[in-house]
């Protein structure tokens, strides 16, 4: 991520909503810049660094899915997709051809700044400095064996700590539940197969903002579970 302020490209042919983006994005301490169309993004990208993309669906030439699915990869900007189309199939396509949020038009600029804010949060690579360790907004103070959010403290039992340790430890990696009860044994006496499930369950209420639809700890049918600290971004 850039240094400073957060450097966002708006791309959308709507030249006075562009404009008006461009502006308001300004105004609250990110630094944007708009263009037009996938030629002129392309152009601004090659010169210029670029933290995330606002980047309209409905683009002359070629649209915003296309030029999303080229952008997709290591080190790429991150990508909220605008469009006037809301429908539930469309922003699943936007997801899977790599962007990390879709917006449907019209939209509050409250909830842009909400969205624009947490895609940048969830690309911030994990610090770990030995005593501290962070994921999303989560601080965890690892001599102190405890959990914050946003400054406020969230309480975990003996239990969920030792889980979440582990975790922290393998990030991005499918751990089997045989192969966390190993790793946990590097924190508590005797731990039993079955109860990872009942910790995940625990740990997830905790950290997830849904954890009925868990980013950060997830499932990974028939293999175990994966610790996704960027929020299930790449």
């Amino acid at each position: 991520m850039s240094a400073g302020r957060s450097q966002i490209l708006v791309v959308d042919d709507d030249e006075g909503l562009r404009d008006l983006l461009v502006r308001y994005l300004n105004d609250n301490g990110y630094a944007a810049t708009g263009v037009g169309d996938g030629m002129a993004m392309r152009s601004h990208l090659l010169t210029h660094p670029v933290d995330l993309i606002l980047l309209d669906v409905m683009l002359p030439g070629e649209d915003g899915l296309s030029l999303a699915r080229g952008l997709s990869g290591a080190g790429a900007p991150a990508i909220i997709m605008l469009s006037a189309r809301g429908e539930e199939v469309d922003r699943i396509v936007g997801l899977e051809v790599g962007a990390d949020d879709y917006l449907p038009k019209p939209f509050s600029h409250r909830e842009l700044l909400a969205r624009i804010a947490a895609v940048l949060r969830r690309r911030q690579p994990v610090v770990e400095t030995g005593r501290i360790r962070r994921f999303g907004p989560f601080v965890v103070d690892v001599e102190a064996r405890r959990l914050t959010r946003n400054g406020e403290e969230i309480g975990l039992s003996g239990a969920e700590y030792a889980l979440l340790r582990v975790l922290l430890d393998h990030p991005d990696r499918v751990l089997s539940r045989d192969a966390l009860v190993e790793l946990l044994k590097g924190y508590e006496r005797a731990p039993f197969d079955r109860m990872v499930d009942v910790r995940v369950t625990r740990l997830r209420r905790k950290i997830e903002q849904d954890p009925a639809h868990p980013v950060y700890l997830r499932t990974v049918w028939g293999e175990g579970y994966l610790f996704s600290p960027r929020g299930g971004q790449t």
